[in-house]
């Protein structure tokens, strides 16, 4: 999300999609658009429900005492005191907060020999390399398992508040190794680390960690990469390149970095430029770009393409397991009016698109991208992320959007969306991808926050607070390939956990939402945005990192940090349930 571009901009789905014969002047690659699929899922289809079965909590729990998802306004006004179901909280590492990003790395897998890196082993040393080094530092138990770290993003130091310690700008390196006992081993201060945005990533395979220069939304061309391979407690710096500006090798463009994400081979890194402006006649806005990772020194500009779709911007996107499938997102609801929520006649803007990367994976001449399909929809906008998976061997995307029906929050927005009778907030939901060229919404995953019909108890909770209340932000799930749990984080909702075992019936199994805060966090994006309020609920907008082999879960909300969290009451792990590395990077 670009708070300077989007802050503050009403919309529901603008334009019309205007998508044949699109041909971007100045570019090595135009993006092909014959032969693909289009549809706009109707509201309501098939009856895809809206709210998921509520969590059942365990005696020694404090649960929600109002609606699902729910902070009432009389909690927030006395200070909020947290919500737990099913997960407790064991350790935490504040430091100054945090902002929109999390990664994992995990130097050998926690929960079983046989979910082992294989040929994700970049130097091909096999797991026996990593395991038989014993306890280097006395940590115990711990290290037989191999060293797990954690990484995580915070506000830039210009949107820091001036009492931050510039010894701890950038990204925290925390060994997360003990669940009780985060160690906090250093800070990622390069270019794209003072603030990589929703960028920063680890590919498992290479053990690399990347990141492109999200500052403040929007920040430059550099794509820094770090290896992990020898200590992922200490990364080694390999690149901070300025890619596209012609000193990389690469391919001569201007972009701009905000999301990003690696193809799963870790030969590519893909990202998402929501500032580009296109020349006419090209109808949307922003920008996908591909660079080459081959040389983990020497990133290189591979090519950039628009999405064509009217009114609409980038943003996340995530890769297929063989890097030839795309599934990036159309983020749509910034223009067109909030009448086009109930008009038949305005397009929707905002949903999933299918791309064909193979010319891009194969390294071919001039790429082109070719849209296979699109699904676009009015009931959320500001689309964020994907994650393809597979569930009992069928393949979905799960999709999560940034903004309720209406946009960004408003007042006017919320109260549009329900007198639509749309959920004004974001949420995640799972779509069909068995026929790629036919993608269809099977499952929403909506609190009881969600329902329109509860919008005149929910609404007094947010007034006065302009963006992010309750919502999604970003996911993640246990296992891409026989995926059983998803875990989100929803703004002021907290973390949510969800059974998808059955995709189209997802049930909510736990929850944890932190304390609100007294103090400002010097490194937080909620405070830089003045969306912070003493006492009130954090916002939780970061991955989630899922752990089968201890029952645990850690993410980041921003104004708490990092926190390690276990499940209780004998919820999860499920007896199928597999938390293989690299699991959780979308």
């Amino acid at each position: 999300m670009d708070l300077r571009v989007l802050q503050g901009r009403a919309v529901a789905s603008p334009f019309r999609v205007a998508l044949a014969g699109i041909v971007l002047t100045g570019f090595a690659s135009g993006i092909v658009l014959a032969g693909f699929g289009s549809a706009t899922q109707a509201l309501g289809e098939d009856a895809v429900p809206l709210v998921v079965p509520k969590a059942t909590c365990g005696p020694n729990d404090h649960p929600e005492i109002a609606l699902q998802g729910q902070v009432p306004a009389a909690l927030r006004a006395t200070g909020f005191h947290g919500f737990n179901c099913n997960l407790e909280l064991i350790s935490q590492s504040k430091i100054d907060g945090a902002n929109w990003q999390t990664a994992e790395f995990r130097e050998a897998m926690g929960n079983g020999a046989d979910q082992g890196k294989g040929d994700g082993d970049r130097e091909g040393r096999g797991e026996g390399d990593r395991d038989s080094r014993g306890d280097r530092d006395g940590r115990g138990d711990g290290d037989r398992e191999g060293t797990v770290c954690a990484y995580h993003g915070t506000a830039s130091p210009k949107l820091s508040l001036p009492s931050r310690n510039p010894a701890s700008y950038g990204v925290p390196v925390i060994d997360v190794t003990n669940p009780s006992k985060p160690i906090t081993t250093g800070f990622l201060q390069t270019t794209s680390m003072l603030d990589p945005w929703e960028s920063l990533k680890v590919n498992e395979r290479r053990q690399l960690l990347g990141a492109d220069n999200g500052q403040n939304g929007g920040g430059g061309p550099e794509v820094d990469i770090y290896d992990l391979s020898q200590d992922c407690r200490f990364p080694q710096l390999l690149a901070s390149v300025a890619v596209g500006t012609g000193t990389d090798g690469g391919f001569v463009h201007p972009v701009t970095g905000h999301e990003g994400t690696w193809a799963r081979d870790g030969l590519t890194y893909y990202g998402g430029d929501l500032r580009y402006a296109p020349p006419a006649p090209i109808a949307s806005t922003g920008q996908y770009y591909a660079v080459d990772t081959t040389d983990p020194t020497r990133p290189k500009l591979i090519t950039a393409w628009t999405t064509g779709v009217a009114g609409a911007n980038v943003h996340g996107m995530s890769i297929s397991a063989d890097g030839n499938r795309g599934y990036f997102v159309s983020l749509g609801g910034l223009s067109g009016g909030l009448a086009g929520l109930t008009d038949p006649k305005v397009p929707a803007s905002n949903g999933v698109l299918i791309y064909d990367l193979s010319q891009i994976q194969a390294r071919a001449p001039n790429p082109q991208v070719r849209l296979i399909s699109k699904l676009l929809w009015k009931d959320g906008s500001v689309a964020q992320h994907t994650i393809p998976i597979k569930v009992d061997g069928k393949s979905y995307v799960i999709f999560v959007d940034e903004a309720g029906s209406g946009g960004l929050s408003s007042a006017a927005q919320e109260a549009a969306a329900c007198a639509a009778g749309l959920p004004p907030f974001p949420m995640a939901r799972i779509i069909d991808i068995s026929d790629e060229t036919h993608p269809k919404i099977v499952s929403r995953l909506g609190l009881e926050t969600h329902d329109p019909a509860n919008c005149a108890q929910v609404l007094p909770d947010i007034v006065g607070l302009s963006i992010f209340t309750y919502g999604s932000h970003y996911c993640s799930v246990d296992n891409k390939q026989n995926a059983t749990t998803l875990a989100c984080g929803y703004f002021n909702s907290g973390i949510r956990v969800f059974d998808i075992r059955h995709p189209k019936h997802p049930k909510e199994i736990a929850y944890f939402n932190p304390p609100g805060t007294t103090v400002p966090s010097p490194g937080s994006n909620h405070v830089s945005t003045s969306q912070w309020r003493a006492g009130g609920p954090d916002w939780c907008s970061a991955q989630v990192h899922l752990n089968a082999s201890n029952g645990t879960l850690w993410s980041t909300c921003q104004d708490n940090g990092l926190v390690m969290l276990k499940f209780t009451n004998g919820v999860w792990p499920f007896p199928e349930t597999t938390t293989p590395a690299g699991s959780s990077e979308d």
